[in-house]
């Protein structure tokens, strides 16, 4: 069975973010950094190039295939911050919609930048995105 591509790696988180040349999304980025940290109280962890991680989670499909990830975690890319683990909580949409201006992804959420959304919700919709993301079974039936 093929491993999962994004795998975690030994590069420093802060490191990572240190060396991202958009000024803004540095700055947001190690913002993300100190406050996913305080929130979850896990170590942040790179996964593949340019996802900063806390905590981990397990799946597992009906076909067998399985599979580990990240909780919670971010990317600053160019165009917005990509947050992940935050939007599939039974909590997150009641939060999402005090969050200011976001749009989501597929599994992610992405956001302008820091000052545009309420960090204060960002805080709790980080708490209880891996408080759920840590302790559910996610055995996905029929696949």
């Amino acid at each position: 069975m093929a491993e999962n591509k994004t795998q975690p790696t030994d590069v420093d988180p802060a490191a990572f973010l240190a060396a991202v040349a958009h000024p803004t999304r540095r700055a947001d980025g190690l913002a993300l950094l100190a406050m996913m940290r305080e929130v979850t109280g896990a170590p942040a962890l790179m996964w593949g190039p340019s996802m900063v991680g806390f905590g981990r989670y397990r799946y597992r499909y009906a076909s067998g295939r399985e599979g580990e990830a990240l909780a919670v975690g971010f990317s600053p890319r160019t165009s917005a911050l990509v947050l992940y683990g935050l939007t599939v909580a039974p909590d997150a949409p009641a939060l999402l919609a005090r969050l200011g201006p976001h749009r989501p992804g597929a599994s992610c959420l992405y956001v302008p930048a820091l000052a545009k959304v309420d960090t204060g919700v960002l805080r709790e919709l980080t708490a209880v995105g891996y408080a759920y993301m840590t302790t559910t079974d996610f055995t996905v039936p029929g696949t």
